[in-house]
């Protein structure tokens, strides 16, 4: 799901930059990166749903700030569009001081998100996920049925559980299922 409104204004500033919640936001362009992202920060908190990824981009023009959220139990579109519009008219608080247009991009991270956290491994439980351990050379294919801080709990299709801690997971994604039969 992605939601975009788009924000013109005169005059914008050259230069671009990459930015995400895990590297160091630097403004090389007209949005001041720190202001929106903590503006994006806010909006999720009052919208109860983790901000998993925020980013800034040049885009001809213009800069598109990406943002994407999710929660346990996953978001609607419905709730996309409020923390769009809401997210949007703060960004147009911030951007009238420097005159800069920009794209907004409200979205949730889609299934091909690498599971990185405990929190993405607790939203995949009941998912099959194909994922590599750093004992194995082969993918293993897995359902995820729980967990915690100590292991996530896998399940085979023999149905023989496995524990594993999260340390020793190199890459995981979860599978799409068209025929799961229940």
């Amino acid at each position: 799901m992605i939601l975009a409104a788009e924000r013109r204004r005169l005059a914008p500033k050259p230069a671009s930059h990459n930015c995400s919640t895990q590297q160091e936001l630097v403004n090389t362009m007209g949005l001041p990166v720190d202001q929106c992202r903590d503006a994006a920060i806010s909006v999720c908190v009052n919208a109860g749903v983790d901000l998993e990824d925020f980013s800034i981009t040049r885009a001809g023009r213009r800069e598109v700030v990406r943002v994407t959220v999710d929660r346990d139990g996953g978001v609607d579109l419905d709730l996309i569009a409020d923390i769009s519009r809401e997210l949007s008219e703060s960004l147009d608080l911030i951007v009238d001081s420097v005159d800069a247009p920009f794209v907004l991009e409200v979205s949730s991270p889609g299934v091909d998100r690498p599971l990185t956290e405990l929190r993405h491994w607790r939203r995949a439980i009941g998912h099959l996920v194909k994922l590599n351990t750093l004992d194995s050379d082969s993918p293993l294919e897995l359902r995820v049925t729980a967990a915690d801080s100590e292991a996530i709990s896998l399940t085979n299709a023999a149905g023989e559980i496995r524990q594993m801690p999260l340390s020793q997971i190199q890459h995981a994604v979860v599978q799409v299922e068209f025929n799961r039969g229940e």
